[in-house]
């Protein structure tokens, strides 16, 4: 049997009691590591969970897949994903090549950052379509998650972005020459991703646009969400450049219109509640 098991957003204690059960007897233990990240590092998991984990990289998993399915008709081996086990589509794919082979799968679940969010106040029925805020280089600035954000907004819907992560990634020079050389790991902040939503609204307006979303359009920022340390800071997005929310995890989210509940919950992560004063995204129910 493939066992994907979510571990949660915060430590070691957030799998859940049958995810654990289900580690403890299992032959092999993967932990898919770049995808996301807890704020607790391998060995403190193999510590809680008694277990030795072996590391499953991108490569690994999109490549070397059969490594981690391999026996599994014959025994029980337990994939772990930070948050929950489908929330990239990697792990998708990791459940039809089993199901190809013949392997029984089974999935339990646990929080992730999709419903998380809700931990600020908007509600998670008014979120539309979730987006993915890449690192921008010299040569290559993408703004098609800007037009996402924008269909999303015209529709009086939220939008969570989720930022991007770089692990184990090779530079283009390194990459071209088969070099294994592997960047530093990086992690987009709330500030770095609000800092490239506001060069492309300055863009649309060099192209004769008026974008939906502007300087004051209202956001929040989230840092480090399930752990004992999470933060949260609500205002404009030119505010969300300058916010200090501390180490990673970060997520974004760009605001719709909102009920006032939904604009008092904010209000309490305020980064200034006067941003908040006469409302114009107010909407009765």
């Amino acid at each position: 049997m493939l066992y994907l098991i979510g571990l949660g957003l915060g430590d070691a204690k957030d799998i859940t009691v049958k995810g654990l059960e289900v580690v403890k007897h299992c032959r092999r233990v993967y932990l898919e590591a770049y995808t996301s990240v807890l704020t607790v590092g391998k060995e403190a998991l193999e510590e809680f969970y008694g277990r030795e984990l072996i590391l499953a990289d991108r490569e690994t998993v999109e490549q070397e897949a059969d490594n981690i399915l391999k026996d599994a008709d014959l025994c029980d081996v337990a994939f772990l994903v930070v948050g929950d086990p489908f929330g990239a589509t990697t792990h998708s794919d990791l459940v039809l090549r089993a199901v190809k082979l013949g392997i029984p799968y089974s999935v339990i679940h646990n929080a992730s950052i999709m419903n998380a969010v809700g931990c600020c106040g908007l509600q998670l029925y008014n979120f539309g379509e979730t987006v993915s805020v890449v690192f921008w280089t010299d040569t290559w600035k993408p703004e098609s998650f800007f037009d996402k954000i924008q269909k999303n907004k015209q529709n009086g819907m939220h939008t969570l972005c989720l930022l991007d992560i770089k692990v184990k990634e090779q530079s283009l020079e390194n990459l071209m020459k088969g070099k294994k050389i592997y960047e530093s790991p990086r992690y987009m902040s709330v500030n770095q991703a609000a800092e490239q939503l506001l060069a492309i609204v300055q863009n649309r307006r060099l192209q004769g646009e008026e974008p939906e979303v502007t300087e004051n359009t209202h956001c929040v920022g989230l840092a480090r969400v399930g752990a004992m340390d999470q933060k949260i800071a609500s205002g404009t997005l030119q505010q969300m450049s300058t916010v200090e929310l501390g180490g990673p995890l970060h997520s974004m989210i760009i605001a719709g219109n909102m009920h006032p509940l939904e604009i008092d919950m904010l209000k309490l992560f305020a980064v200034d509640k006067s941003s908040f004063e006469g409302n114009e995204c107010q909407r009765n129910t």
